[in-house]
């Protein structure tokens, strides 16, 4: 069977067959509009730990500590804004 598309091409059927997923767009701007802002805030390390937290946990009760920290970083940006 071959391809319409050339070897540099995107061919969604052999990316679907192979498992692997589209490519994403080459642009600078954040995949969605919060994303610049999430990564600017000073709660950053304490949002990325408690997701790091649940990747490795199934039970999410393991990564109160990490909630509570992020819980308390936000509540003080809130109030320096």
């Amino acid at each position: 069977m071959s391809s319409r598309f050339g070897p540099n091409q995107w061919d969604p059927f052999a990316m679907a067959a192979s498992g692997s997923s589209a490519p994403l767009p080459a642009s600078s701007a954040p995949p969605y509009p919060g994303a610049a802002r999430l990564a600017d805030s000073p709660c950053f390390p304490q949002y990325t730990a408690s997701l790091k937290c649940l990747e490795a946990n199934a039970d999410k009760s393991k990564c109160q500590q990490e909630f509570d920290y992020y819980k308390e970083c936000k509540k003080k940006e809130m109030f320096l804004e």
